[in-house]
Parts: C-alpha cells; structure tokens; sequence
C-alpha cells in the first residue's frame, strides 16, 4: 500500500518499537531525516502545528524532523507529492480538513481520501474567529450583522484561498446570518491578513493560532469565536452560536501519525494557549468523524455552490 497513510503508520510503529525494544528496533527506522509536508504557506495553523511537533519528533524519533511547505488545492499538492515519494517512512503529512472533507466535494482529486488514506490520529480541532478591521464600527457579532445588513456587498471577507475552510466558514456565516459578504481569496493566511491589517479587505474567519496576536495589539478586532462552546484559552470570547446566529461551528481540524508526541504534556498545553483544542483518537475515532465532518462541508459547498477554481 503506497500511501501516506502507509508511511504515518510505519513511522509511529517504527517510533514504538524504537521505545520499546531499544536500538535494535531503532536500526532499521528512521535510517536519515523525516520530512513533513504541509500543504499550505507558512504562517497558518497547519505549518504552526507541524512546527510545533517537529522537535518533539526529533527527540522520539533520533532524526532530524523538517518541515517542508507545498501549498496549493487546499492541501492536494502536498498530498500528492507525499504519495509519490518511497513508502518507507521517512515522508509524513500533515491531513487536514482541505484535503479530507472538503477538496472531495469539488472535482477530480489527485488520491481517494477513503480508499488510499487510513487515518491515524487528529493532532487539534481549531475553531475559526470572526475577526474584523478596526475600521468596522462592530464590537460584537449583533453589531456586526446589522452593520452588514445595512452595507450590503460592502464588506470584503479574505480567506487563504478559494474552497478552503475559511471561505465556506464566511460563506456558512453568510447563509446563517443572511449577510452579502464579498469573498475575496488570497494564495495563503500571511497574504490574507497581511492586507486585513491593512484595511484592503474587513473581515477574516481565521484560526486563532495565526490571528488572535493581532487582536491582542488592537490590530484587529475578534468578535466571536466559530464552535459550539468558547476556547479554554480565550473564555470571555463568545462563541457566534451564543451571540444570536446559531448552529454555527466551522471547526477545521488536524491530523498526523505521531500520537506519542501529542500525548506530551508540553505539547497539550501549547496547543491549548495558542487556541486550539488538543484531541488525539484512535484511528477508528479519527475515522468516523472524517465521514461526519466530510458530510457537513459537503453540505456548505452545495449550498453556496462553491466551485473549484
């Protein structure tokens, strides 16, 4: 089975026995460095997390772990690139909900999520937060609806690309709220709040692990948080549901193979401050919620007729 999930599973089982039976294990796996690819531009969630984990790795591992970005088709590429490198254990992926539950919905894709992926474990959920310019006279998710009904095509939301979970978060707020927001998509999160900051463009439905510094500045302004129940490490952040547009829960996720590093408690706590909510399942776990979660994006882009560009 030449697969990335093929290459996840040999490396966590690798990485077991390396702990278990000691450098005779060890000998055979990792043999040179471990690339993760992530198949966004750095400065988002997803880089962040891998970066996160990559010296944690090293540490389990007794290899270099570095981590090589391959942007674009929200998260295809680097997928892609990943199933055609040797299945020996030493290519590893960063899975998230692009290139899982949402690319599926729209056209030909260069894999099968279902045949030719198993999933191992998911590594966070990161809600998305409703942030805005501090142009935007809203100082809450009420204010903000009003204003945009009252302006409406006036206001720009960014997104780190076109069909990517930012925009069918903006465009899931827009169907619940019955706002007219004007999407724009940029070719990654940098570029998106690079130009956010900068007042070209208003609003942004982000991670908080790539945004909430900004709020923290007054750069911008976050007016809610986009899951059914507020962020342990920002718990005076309303979430939208409770702010009057309900059944609003964009939650994007992600996943990778080395659970024994998730269960590092330093790992857990940082993932925690910088707004994520730390999982780590069992491959079954992770299973049925890729078939729920696929199903739900499934229900947006329909519904927004969202097309692949």
């Amino acid at each position: 089975m030449n697969t990335i999930t093929k290459t996840l599973a040999s490396a966590t089982l690798a990485a077991a026995l390396a702990l278990a039976a000691g450098p005779a294990a060890a000998q055979t796996f990792p043999s040179k460095p471990v690339r993760i690819v992530v198949g966004f531009s750095p400065g988002g969630s997803n880089d962040i997390i891998a970066r996160l984990m990559a010296p944690k790795l090293t540490e389990l591992l007794g290899q270099q772990v570095v981590v090589e970005n391959k942007p674009g088709a929200g998260g295809a590429i680097a997928i892609a690139s990943v199933l055609q490198a040797p299945a020996d254990g030493h290519t590893v992926s960063m899975c998230t909900t692009g290139s899982f539950s949402i690319q599926p919905h729209l056209g030909a894709m260069p894999f099968n999520p279902e045949t030719d992926l198993v999933p191992v474990t998911q590594i966070a959920n990161a809600p998305y937060v409703l942030m805005v310019h501090s142009s935007v006279p809203a100082k809450n998710v009420k204010e903000f609806v009003a204003y945009a009904k009252q302006n409406p095509g006036k206001l720009n939301f960014a997104s780190s690309g076109n069909a990517t979970g930012g925009h069918l978060a903006g465009e899931m707020f827009k169907t619940l709220a019955g706002v007219n927001l004007v999407h724009v998509p940029y070719k990654g999160t940098s570029q998106a709040i690079a130009d956010l900051l900068s007042g070209q463009v208003q609003v942004i439905f982000d991670q908080p692990v790539s945004s909430m510094q900004y709020a923290r500045t007054g750069q911008l302004r976050a007016l809610a948080v986009g899951s059914l129940r507020r962020l342990a490490a920002y718990p005076d952040l309303p979430t939208v549901h409770e702010s009057g547009v309900p059944n609003f829960d964009p939650v994007t996720w992600t996943g990778i193979c080395a659970a024994k590093v998730l269960a590092m408690p330093e790992i857990s706590a940082k993932l925690v401050a910088d707004g994520l909510e730390p999982v780590g399942s069992s491959p079954e776990q992770f299973r049925d919620f890729l078939v729920a979660d696929k199903a739900k994006w499934g229900r947006v882009i329909k519904q927004a007729n969202v097309k692949a560009e």
